[in-house]
């Protein structure tokens, strides 16, 4: 399991943290999340968006670490009937 905070040397402790950036908005959630956990915990449908991580796509079952900046992507679908 990765540890979701980390011992200062001024003896505070400080939560690992992703940041999840969609249209401007940024979120923050634990790092050791899974990225369907993370889309969860901020209300975004997982099938509404892709998530982009140092220009790479990632899938839902990643583990995202801290320090990280995923972005996501809102998929746009629709046609003729």
């Amino acid at each position: 399991m990765v540890e979701c905070a980390r011992f200062l040397s001024h003896k505070k402790w400080q939560i690992m943290t992703v940041k999840l950036v969609m249209r401007g908005k940024e979120y923050e959630v634990k790092a050791g999340m899974t990225l369907l956990d993370s889309l969860k915990k901020i209300n975004i449908l997982p099938e509404s968006v892709l998530a982009v991580r140092d220009g790479e796509m990632i899938v839902e079952d990643e583990i995202l670490r801290d320090g990280e900046v995923v972005k996501l992507v809102a998929v746009i679908s629709g046609g003729a009937e």
